[in-house]
């Protein structure tokens, strides 16, 4: 019989981590490399740019904006209701384990992604995407469960760096079989690419099924309540974001914040979702194989500069502040999106790109550590990280919307690159009131 380790155990701390290793596959190949080349390719294999879709002709870039912000909606209502659960139920790995094996079966099932069968095809993007976030609910939940608070900070990035290791060692070997498919028997020509990109959608689900039950095996189930859940507990994770919410009105600055951030984090979110499918559909590649490897290759150079990003906003944080740091990335980003208007060529792609990462990694990771520093100090820090979380997920599906509209009744990616251009100024504008104590 199975002994439990004990809390903040070198094993159980490796365990969670382990999860970060099984899951960050989906968000690196599924969700911003081979899925959106892949997505690009089989409209114009099949020569057509609009579908139907309920009944009406729709274009293939604000079909899949509005499909993910359909499933972030669907995301931002659960996660009160999960997060209430998870701080309550005894069965919370039965939860995880339902989330993260919805997600990676439906990653397998865009195997079968197909023009003809458009709506059962966009279903599986659809919960392969309410798969993962929803396992995050519950597995974010498992860390003072399974750490110290001394250990928590430590086991976290290492939760991260083990995540993003693991999902480069995936990405690059689909980029070799998308790149090289008769080096693994699939043929040769574009025939053979694309099937090698549905063989990696395949590879996600195998991946985040198979090293996800290391974590499985060794996290306990939850505390300990054996009592079953009831309508209170149920809407616990909406009571605690209304107290939140009636506390802004006695914090002015934390309230300013957070409204700065919902603006500038739709945007910064909708340029990360939708940078694949702009830079397939709108530069000028010397052909597939190029397009492929550079879109890849781009994604692959956002995620490292990241990591310099956020160490560089880190530094200067300590020496401007944050909010002024804030100011000067959200200025930069509106540099971003307006060179973004008028680039056409591969190399004009890398280097914006480059600069995406420096900007992306930066802004992330300065946004939630100067919200941490508004928060009250008496306050429950679970529920305002909840309602900040909530915030930033309805902030996505408003960007998403916005940008799939723009797209569709323009029908040019660029025009909503440029409006976004909007958020980052009311950002702007937004940041400077913020309150200096």
């Amino acid at each position: 019989m199975y002994n439990q380790l004990e809390k903040g155990s070198k094993k159980l701390l490796n365990a969670w981590a382990f999860y970060d290793w099984a899951n960050s596959v989906y968000s690196l190949v599924i969700a911003s490399a081979v899925f959106p080349i892949f997505y690009g390719a089989l409209f114009k294999e099949a020569g057509v740019e609009t579908v139907e879709v309920f009944g009406g002709a729709i274009r293939s870039t604000p079909l899949i904006s509005y499909t993910t912000a359909a499933a972030f909606l669907l995301v931002a209502i659960l996660s009160p209701f999960l997060s209430g659960i998870a701080d309550y139920v005894g069965n919370k790995k039965n939860f995880m384990k339902f989330f993260c094996y919805l997600g990676a079966l439906s990653c397998i099932g865009l195997y079968f992604f197909d023009l003809e069968y458009i709506h059962t095809s966009l279903l599986f993007y659809f919960f392969g995407l309410v798969g993962f976030w929803g396992s995050l609910v519950f597995y974010n939940s498992y860390l003072p469960d399974v750490a110290h608070k001394d250990q928590q900070d430590s086991i976290s990035a290492k939760g991260y760096s083990l995540g993003y290791i693991g999902s480069v060692i995936l990405l690059i070997f689909n980029l070799c079989m998308v790149m090289y498919p008769q080096l693994f028997g699939l043929g040769e020509g574009g025939d053979a690419s694309m099937l090698a990109m549905k063989i990696s959608f395949l590879t996600v689900g195998i991946w985040w099924i198979a090293f996800s039950q290391y974590s499985f095996y060794h996290l306990p189930k939850g505390n300990k309540n054996s009592e079953k859940i009831s309508k209170q507990v149920l809407f616990n994770g909406f009571k605690e974001l209304r107290t939140v919410y009636h506390s802004l009105t006695g914090n002015l600055r934390l309230k300013r914040y957070l409204l700065a951030f919902f603006v500038y984090s739709m945007a910064v979110q909708t340029v990360m979702l939708v940078a694949t499918y702009f830079g397939e559909q709108e530069i000028a590649w010397a052909g597939d194989d190029a397009k492929t490897l550079g879109l890849i290759g781009s994604i692959l150079l956002i995620q490292i500069v990241a990591v310099l990003g956020a160490f560089l906003t880190s530094r200067s944080s300590h020496r401007f502040g944050n909010i002024n740091t804030l100011i000067v990335i959200n200025v930069i980003w509106v540099v971003i999106c307006v060179v973004a208007f008028f680039i056409t060529e591969p190399i004009q792609f890398y280097a914006t790109a480059g600069f995406v990462g420096l900007v992306m990694g930066g802004i992330q990771s300065l946004s939630r550590s100067t919200y941490s520093k508004f928060l009250p100090e008496t306050k429950d820090t679970t529920s305002y990280f909840s309602f900040y979380d909530v915030a930033e997920k309805i902030g996505i599906v408003i960007g998403m919307l916005l940008y799939g509209f723009i797209d569709q009744i323009t029908g040019s990616m660029r025009n909503s690159i440029l409006f976004l251009v909007i958020f980052f100024i009311a950002g702007v504008v937004l940041l400077l009131r913020v309150p200096k104590k």
